[in-house]
């Protein structure tokens, strides 16, 4: 429970204070006064007052905010720092830069991972690098390290050769494998189970692993490019969940607290990868379209440049009054789902 909590902690105030760090900078570029920055929300634990604004750290850490003044035009005390008196322009860069450091942050995370850790390739031989606890391989008997030498006597010289030979066999009737431990050749009959998830046979086995040290350039390059291939992998799956108007994997904070337990567990490596993966599905959501979210602002102000006035405060009150309560409702089926699957096991 504590490592979950420490996790939970970890992980959401990274977060959140990456996302409202890139409003803060901007904004204060942009001369717009900052009255306070805060992470988290509800009363206050600890603040101090540096200049103009008040940081403060909050109760409830599963969020935080930016008070920048002038964001509603009607309480305007800043005159010309008001943030409804800068150009459109700028208020765009204000809004989106929170978006930009959700999705710069998992480049820095991903290039600390690889550049002081390195990478680690699946080793092409047949040799099991892990033997998963309670399935079909480990109750036969395989251990990590074991390699593979034939199975049902068809020889078997690679990775790829074993996984096809499990795929292409029968739900629970026994393969024969022969496999080498040490200096001794041993024989072990295992049964393949249908695995509904990957959809196809499998004996519960993963392979052996390569490291190896990356370079500075490296690191940087691979960093980019998995950020990159991540970004384009969560859009894929929310065009899908739009496409299905299906929320069954949609996770809130009971979920995510669960997941950040789980994988701090594993070790600061899998917690950084974690953190990278949330915060760039923390940047895309934030994108969204919806009044109250980045996206949505984001709009108003397109909206605005075209016109060539801002919308009235009516107009305004409405529109985050509808994204509100869609965010509500969206939060609420995100926590019956956490509810089922860690509660009632669904």
């Amino acid at each position: 429970m504590l490592i979950t909590i420490a996790a939970t902690i970890f992980v959401l105030g990274l977060l959140v204070l990456v996302h409202e760090l890139g409003h803060f900078i901007t904004a204060k570029l942009a001369g717009m006064r900052v009255d306070e920055f805060a992470i988290g929300f509800g009363p206050k634990l600890c603040s101090f007052k540096r200049g103009e604004t008040v940081y403060s750290i909050r109760v409830v850490p599963l969020g935080g905010f930016n008070d920048i003044a002038g964001m509603n035009p009607e309480e305007n005390d800043a005159g010309e720092r008001g943030y409804c008196e800068r150009p459109v322009g700028h208020r765009m860069v204000v809004i989106l830069a929170g978006v930009f450091m959700n999705f710069l942050l998992p480049i820095f995370l991903f290039f600390g991972i690889f550049f002081f850790s390195g990478v680690s390739t699946p080793n092409p031989e047949p040799i099991l690098g892990t033997v998963l606890a309670d399935k079909p391989a480990y109750e036969a008997g395989l251990k990590d390290g074991d390699r593979v030498l034939s199975i049902n006597g068809e020889a078997i010289a690679t990775w790829t050769e074993f996984t096809e030979a499990v795929q292409a066999s029968e739900e629970g009737r026994p393969l024969y494998l022969t496999v080498q431990r040490g200096g001794e050749e041993l024989q072990v009959s295992v049964a393949p189970t249908y695995d509904a998830s990957s959809k196809r046979n499998v004996v519960g086995v993963m392979s052996a692993l390569e490291h190896k040290d990356v370079g500075f350039v490296d690191s940087v390059t691979m960093a980019v490019q998995k950020t990159g291939y991540l970004m384009y992998m969560m859009v894929d799956a929310l065009y899908r969940l739009l496409l299905e108007l299906s929320g069954k994997d949609l996770a809130g904070p009971i979920g995510v607290a669960q997941m950040a337990g789980e994988v701090a567990q594993m070790g600061i490596v899998p917690l950084l990868n974690f953190t990278a993966f949330l915060s760039i599905n923390l940047g895309l959501v934030n994108l969204f379209p919806i009044p109250a979210l980045d996206g949505g602002h984001f709009i108003t102000l397109c909206i605005e440049a075209v016109r060539g006035k801002p919308l009235s405060p009516k107009a305004l009150y409405y529109m985050q009054s509808v994204g509100v309560g869609l965010l509500i409702l969206l939060m609420l089926f995100a926590t019956a789902n956490d509810i089922m699957r860690v509660f009632v096991g669904g």
